[in-house]
């Protein structure tokens, strides 16, 4: 699977990757810019403007307008905004891909961000704040990493706050994307099957004239934990979610491949350490996992599991067993060979869609990173040795990396702090 660059001449950047045997195209747009970038005042505007962009252009006056062209050619378009990333795509059959791509150009470069469209995304933007604190096995993340990042953007939620929400005006927005949105800023990438200088001449004529600018500095995460940390938010619950993980590893970190097996072999999937043991042995759960977050400057590895009110301490003392004992014995080199097996085939499977494809490359390119194919990606996975393992668990699984978070009807902390000792 070969990918194209080609840079324009203000700084836009278009990834082109030819998919064989598909017959979908992705257009994907992704602009560097998310929720750690904002300041207080502004918490939640990035979240915002990807709402707002789905709201009418000059071209297509109402959100219904937008919606409808896409549903005509059975396409599937969306978007997302997360720590430093905003993206916007639309996936279609090939055929229709110049609509695609013009459709999503058009919300992106032209959308008229009104101030009584604006007034009203307030109430579903509010009742997206409302149902993400009613779901304690999402919430629970949060208040993992507002622990990690105290008083720090990162930690702060992606939707913002209900106050910012309630308050913003059409300026901010229209000054915010002034700063961020710009061509040094922006991927854009298209996967699957398409006449590749066709497309490319498509994008020119659309972008050429888009606004250059800046790259905006982001203000770096500052890490001074010294010991491990426990943090609850009471709330009557019918469970408890926790998440139990240690600091680890930024995005490009020459270890990155090891922690993602050692996160799958701790509780990457059905037949990992921890579903084994957690669900299967004791009974603890039936929700248990662990997986990796990174960032581009931080990130951490993590597990976690809704359980019985009064099997928590239990839960945490299993879980903290198992990263004691992965950070000082060696895996079984047959533990490890199907933990690569499972990333790669993940990731096969994965890559048969033109929008996993498109996420795979841009997501890349995004990070400042080599684009790595998928075999460059195979090839490192295959490379890490159960010494790589064990090197990596020690390194991270150390009681001043140590956090916990708890949702649930729980107020002293006192029993679980005498747990937390790796």
């Amino acid at each position: 699977m070969n990918y194209k660059k080609t840079t324009l001449k203000n700084g836009l950047r278009i990834l082109t990757i030819p998919v064989k045997g598909t017959q979908t195209a992705t257009v994907m747009l992704m602009v560097g810019v998310g929720s750690r970038f904002e300041s207080e005042k502004q918490a939640g505007l990035s979240h915002f403007i990807e709402h707002m962009l789905f709201k009418g252009t000059e071209k297509r006056p109402t959100a219904q307008s937008i919606s409808e062209e896409l549903d005509a050619i059975g396409g599937e378009f969306n978007a997302f905004t997360s720590k430093d990333k905003t993206a916007y795509y639309a996936k279609v059959d090939s055929r229709h891909i110049s609509k695609a791509l013009d459709v999503v150009s058009d919300i992106f470069l032209n959308s008229k961000i009104e101030q009584a469209e604006i007034d009203r995304e307030r109430g579903p933007i509010l009742q997206e704040l409302s149902m993400y604190e009613d779901e304690p096995r999402r919430s629970v993340g949060y208040e993992f990493e507002k622990m990690l990042y105290t008083d720090q953007s990162m930690g702060r939620s992606i939707v913002g706050y209900k106050k910012t929400i309630s308050e913003f005006k059409r300026q901010e927005f229209l000054s915010y994307m002034k700063k961020h949105y710009n061509a040094s800023q922006t991927v854009i990438c298209v996967a699957g099957k398409f006449d590749e200088k066709k497309i490319v001449a498509q994008i020119r004529s659309c972008f050429e004239k888009f606004q250059t600018g800046a790259k905006v500095v982001m203000r770096k995460v500052v890490e001074k934990q010294t010991s491990p940390q426990v943090h609850i938010k009471f709330k009557k619950t019918d469970q408890t979610h926790l998440v139990l993980g240690n600091r680890a590893y930024w995005q490009n970190h020459k270890d990155r491949y090891v922690l993602a097996l050692l996160s799958i072999i701790l509780g990457g999937n059905m037949s990992s350490r921890l579903f084994i043991k957690i669900r299967e042995r004791q009974g603890l759960a039936y929700f248990v996992h662990t997986s990796v977050d990174t960032y581009q400057d931080c990130g951490y590895i993590a597990t976690q599991a809704g359980v019985e009110h009064k099997k928590v301490e239990q839960t945490v003392a299993a879980i903290i067993e198992e990263y004691r004992k992965i950070a000082s014995e060696k895996v079984d080199v047959k533990e490890l060979q199907k933990a690569k097996d499972y990333v790669k085939g993940r990731a096969v499977m994965g890559l048969e869609a033109s929008d996993d494809v498109a996420m795979f490359y841009i997501d890349q390119e995004m990070h400042g990173e080599k684009i790595l194919s998928p075999k460059d990606v195979f090839d490192r996975v295959d490379a890490v040795t159960v010494d790589d393992v064990l090197r990596v668990a020690a390194d991270v699984f150390q009681n001043k990396k140590l956090n916990l978070a708890i949702v649930g009807p729980h107020k002293n902390s006192k029993n679980l702090m005498t747990l937390m000792k790796i």
